[in-house]
């Protein structure tokens, strides 16, 4: 792979997962608008793959790049990237916070700040932009309509801002999780520390109806670490399942939790198995162990072919 893109303009923590994955000097990188505009650009092959964000340990899961996976020509997710959030509150030369009347910045990154905001400038309303680097980029071009940017410290020393007060967030140990999105044409090879994301359909919505989807993950000893519902756009009240769940779908327990899925569901869209970001092992109990499985399945067989 050459040429990545991802959720532009330079300086998004985006480009930080990006660069933290690839470096420039070994790939090339392609700024995009929106997470559409990237996912859509690989499934049209203008580029190799894209990272987008997809989790925040403080707003949870991103809407824009869940529907996008769940939805349209299949996608694979093939890693992950952890990222330690920083922000500042930046604006033009000569301005002081107490001058402060609108600050532009990512919904995201407003969830993480609104705190401080609140307490340190509670006359400033929140103006939404299509990114933190954009935010930036479009107080210093100068015309835009808040006085002041919530960024990355490095999207205000690109675009020549000052700042006026560092980790502004309202928690310390905010991360952003980023993934790398290609075409399905490829699978990572299982590391013991992976991650499977899926999203799962219901063939009706009833009573019970998502509690029998997780027990077929529960049966085989699989973890989950993430739950969203998403609406499927079909009609109120009709929604889909994000999951990201502990292991690769070569093990045998996620292979078979898989396939149960795909009996009991009116979809299963398969988003990919790849390394976790953390790099630990994941814990395999013994009675669910690609072992146990196999001697299962030659028990069985032993029944059904008796004198072998």
């Amino acid at each position: 792979m050459t040429r990545f893109g991802y959720l532009g303009p330079e300086g998004t923590f985006t480009q930080m997962a990006l660069l933290s994955w690839r470096p420039a000097t070994s790939a090339q990188h392609v700024p995009f608008g929106s997470v559409d505009a990237a996912l859509t650009a690989v499934r049209e092959r203008e580029i190799d793959a894209a990272v987008v964000p997809i989790e925040n340990s403080v707003e949870g899961g991103v809407s824009a790049t869940l529907d996008a996976l769940a939805s349209g020509a299949p996608l694979s997710v093939t890693g992950e990237v952890l990222v330690p959030i920083t922000f500042v509150i930046a604006a033009r030369e000569g301005v002081e916070l107490a001058d402060v009347r609108a600050i532009g910045t990512h919904s995201h990154a407003w969830a993480q700040v609104r705190g401080w905001a609140q307490q340190h400038a509670p006359e400033a309303g929140y103006v939404a932009t299509l990114s933190t680097a954009s935010a930036a980029a479009d107080l210093a071009a100068g015309g835009a309509p808040f006085d002041a940017a919530v960024c990355a410290p490095v999207a205000a020393h690109n675009h020549g801002l000052q700042v006026l007060a560092h980790d502004i967030g309202d928690l310390s140990s905010a991360v952003t999780r980023f993934v790398v999105v290609s075409r399905p044409e490829w699978l990572p090879t299982p590391t013991g520390f992976d991650k499977t994301t899926v999203v799962l359909y219901q063939r009706s919505d009833r009573a019970g109806g998502l509690l029998e989807l997780l027990e077929q993950l529960a049966a085989r000893g699989i973890n989950m670490t993430r739950l969203e519902s998403r609406p499927t756009k079909e009609s109120m009240g009709s929604y889909c399942f994000s999951i990201d769940l502990e292991g690769h779908v070569a093990d045998a327990r996620v292979g078979e939790a898989l396939m149960s899925l795909h009996r009991v569901c009116a979809e299963v869209r398969f988003v990919g198995s790849y390394p976790a970001a953390n790099g630990q092992a994941v814990s395999v109990d013994p009675l669910t162990s690609d072992t146990a499985f196999a001697e299962a399945s030659s028990w069985l067989e032993s029944l059904r072919h008796p004198g072998r």
